[in-house]
This record gives structure tokens, sequence and C-alpha cells, in this order.
């Protein structure tokens, strides 16, 4: 299986996922500056983009970061992830979710990684200041080393948790967790994020990344962390 097979057949998941009207969705930009560490040790700029739509029962999300960087005319950074998850309510608190991921990484042991899963989701709080929701499944993984150019590929489990509070009437904290373990590798990825409104839909966001995989080339290290700073925008 090759990575154009791999990429495309991803990618039309992901569509599949989404498929509602257009004019249904709401969503949030952000664009800033970077500061890495771990296998690249950088500054560089970033950006993400995340649109939802509820449509009754259904829920469907899309997102997509980007980090580049460089130095001397050299490329410091280049990673760029999309991801697509729909849910489906069987009560004001459970749900079933359908999710898909594609990362790709030019300096990390892997060339990319992608996966699909399924599962049930359950809201443990959902008030109006603080949202915690839990969800898991099994699904499948691909990837390829950027070494040697090899793959694996296999079965694994994939685990979520969100958590959002509202501190003040301006200030938000966002935290996402999410691990994808099967016997080749393990992933962890958590995204913890403050955000503060300046006016309206406009706001300011401090993010903090650590990424981890069990499974690396002799040499690289296991743990990427990302601190960036930007601006966002909201729609509601």
């Amino acid at each position: 299986m090759t990575r154009r097979l791999v990429s495309g057949l991803l990618g039309v998941a992901l569509c599949a996922t989404s498929g509602t009207a257009l004019a249904e969705w709401t969503g949030k930009g952000e664009v800033g500056a970077s500061f890495a560490s771990g296998n690249t040790e950088n500054e560089s700029a970033n950006a993400a983009l995340e649109v939802k739509n509820t449509l009754e029962k259904w829920t469907h999300t899309l997102g997509f970061a980007g980090n580049y960087g460089s130095e001397s005319g050299s490329t410091t950074a280049r990673r760029w992830e999309v991801r697509g998850q729909s849910d489906y309510s069987f009560t004001d608190r459970a749900y079933w979710f359908g999710a898909g991921r594609y990362e790709d990484d030019g300096f990390s042991t892997y060339d990319f990684q992608s996966s699909v899963a399924t599962g049930l989701g359950y809201k443990l709080i959902d008030e109006e200041r603080t949202k915690l929701w839990v969800q898991g499944g099994p699904g499948y993984r691909y990837a390829e080393f950027r070494k040697t150019g090899e793959s694996e590929d296999g079965l694994i489990f994939r685990g979520d948790l969100g958590f959002e509070h509202q501190l003040t009437d301006t200030t938000k904290i966002v935290d996402r967790f999410l691990i994808e373990t099967g016997s080749d590798n393990t992933y962890i990825q958590n995204d913890l994020g403050l955000e503060v409104t300046i006016n309206g839909a406009l706001g300011l966001r401090v993010g903090y990344q650590v990424r981890h995989n069990t499974d690396v080339t002799p040499g690289l290290k296991k743990t990427d962390t990302l601190t960036t700073l930007g601006l966002i925008y909201e729609t509601k």
C-alpha cells in the first residue's frame, strides 16, 4: 500500500464523516508564533483551523494544524495534521463517534502516521461553564518510517479526553488528550490552552502541546513539545 493510496483513502474518509451543508458550519482559526523543543529547536509560525457542524443528533468536526520554521535558509520545522470526527448522540450525554487523523512531520521518526477509529463517548460534565468528556474504541493505524521507507500497520485502541472550563467571562482553559496504542507504537498527544477574549470573536491563545512516540529511530527523542502564542478568531 503506497503513501499516496493511504493518504487518499484517509482523505475520503475524513470528507465522508463531515458531509453536511457548509452554511451550517461554525469555526475557530488561529495564527501565531511557536517555540519548539525535542527533535527540533526553533522559533517558527503556526496556524490552526477547526470547523464544526451540529444538526439534530449529528455533530461533525474538521480540524487542521500546521507548524513551519526556518533558519538561515534551512527548514527547521515542518509539520501538519488534518483530522475529522462525526458523532451521533444516543442521549444527551452518550454518543457514537467515528474519527480519522493524518499527520506529516518532516523531523520525526515517521514520514507520516494515519489512523481511523470508532467507538463510544460520554459527557461526564456538560454544564455551561464546565465540560468534560471521554471517548474510546478500536481502530487501525498505518505509518511509514522516514529513513527506511518501511511501513507498519495494525489494530489500535484510540482514547480521547476533553476538558473545558470558563474561568471568567473572558478567560477559558481547554485541554485535549489523545492516545493511540497498538503492538508497534503508542502515540500520545496533549494540547493545553488558555484562551482570552479581547473583543467579540477576537482573542488570544497560549498553548502547550506534548507529543510522544514509544517507537522511534535511534538518536531521535521520543517526546516533542510545542509552545504557541497566537490570535484566534471564533464564529458561533
